[in-house]
C-alpha cells in the first residue's frame, strides 16, 4: 500500500521546506518506507504549481500517484538502498537520488497515460 502527501515546516512566517511524500507500507511486510522528495533549484513539488503528486525537473516529470511510477521507485529504491519491506525500522530515502534513474525508465512525460497529464512549468 501507497500513500502520497505533501509537508511543510512552518514558523511564525510562510510555508517553507515544501516536500513531498511517497510514503509505503508493503502488504505482510513490517516495513516502511519514505520517499520524500524536497523542494529546491531545478526542482518542483506542487505547491499551487502541479497536482499533488507530481515532482519534477526542467526535463524529466513523475507522478507518484501512479502505480507504474510507484513500481518503479520502490524496485530503484530496493536495488539502490537495500531497502528491506520486513525491516522494522523506518527509512527515508530522498526521492531525488532515484529520480534520474526512475524518469529514464517511465513513458515520455513520466506519466502512464499522457492525455491531459501535466507537466511541470516551462
Amino acid at each position: 500500500m501507497w500513500r502520497v502527501g505533501h509537508r511543510h515546516e512552518r514558523d511564525d512566517g510562510p510555508a517553507r521546506n515544501c516536500r513531498e511524500v511517497l510514503a509505503l507500507h508493503p502488504l505482510g511486510g513490517r516495513g516502511r518506507l519514505e520517499i520524500v522528495f524536497r523542494e529546491g533549484p531545478g526542482r518542483v513539488v506542487p505547491d499551487g504549481l502541479l497536482h499533488a503528486g507530481g515532482v519534477g525537473t526542467r526535463g524529466a516529470y513523475l507522478n507518484l500517484n501512479e502505480p507504474g511510477t510507484v513500481r518503479a521507485l520502490l524496485d530503484e529504491a530496493v536495488a539502490a538502498h537495500g531497502w528491506d519491506s520486513d525491516d522494522p525500522v523506518p527509512v527515508t530515502i530522498d526521492g531525488w537520488t532515484l529520480f534520474d534513474a526512475v524518469s529514464a525508465r517511465r513513458p515520455e512525460g513520466g506519466t502512464e497515460s499522457e492525455e491531459g497529464a501535466p507537466g511541470p512549468p516551462d
